[in-house]
């Protein structure tokens, strides 16, 4: 992959109590390069994360990046990004990356939510892509991609893993995405 071809990485952050979580979009290329942040947020426990992460496609202006990655599928407790909805609205591949091994998000929908709020969420997460192991360095990372195939997937991911297993882009996003909530705690707005 060219050095400077761009991604945008996507990460949250919110703390106990908060009704809105904190998401930060950074723009890296894949020799690293910080090229650009937005923020924006959604609901803690609601169902605005794919609108809220198109928002911070759609205010960052960038034809220049080529990729979405997102920092798993269920942020702010289980406001769940449409994968394939968002990347129809992007005209980009978007990858979800997960970090650990896990039987899926069903148990814990049907332990957190009940009836109309329960099968919303089950629709939108069974329509997702199956995730697939990535092995990155010496880490392995699990991977839901619209728009690309598994080679291509496992192509982005390391291109933008230097070193660990998690992409530069998402992990400069959830960096900036704690400060700025940090930020928010502390002055009451960000």
């Amino acid at each position: 992959m060219k050095a400077g071809t761009r991604a945008l990485g996507v990460a949250e952050s919110f703390a106990d109590g908060d009704d809105r979580s904190v998401l930060c979009g950074a723009v890296l290329r894949a020799d690293r390069t910080a090229d650009g942040f937005v923020f924006g947020s959604c609901t803690v426990g609601g169902t605005d994360a794919t609108a809220a992460v198109e928002s911070l496609f759609v205010d960052l202006d960038r034809e220049d990046v080529q990729y979405l990655l997102l920092a798993g599928i269920a942020p702010a407790w289980f406001n769940l990004v449409d994968l394939r909805a968002l990347a129809d609205a992007v005209e980009r591949p978007v990858l979800s990356l997960s970090f650990e091994s896990s039987p899926g998000l069903e148990p814990a929908l049907h332990r957190e939510f009940s009836d109309d709020a329960l099968d919303e969420r089950l629709a939108t997460y069974r329509a997702q892509p199956p995730r697939r192991r990535i092995e990155v360095n010496d880490d392995a990372v699990w991977v839901r991609a619209v728009g690309v195939d598994a080679a291509r997937a496992a192509e982005i991911v390391r291109a933008y893993t230097p070193e660990g297993g998690r992409p530069e882009p998402l992990r400069v996003a959830r960096l900036a995405a704690r400060a700025a909530r940090r930020f928010r705690a502390s002055d009451g707005d960000v």
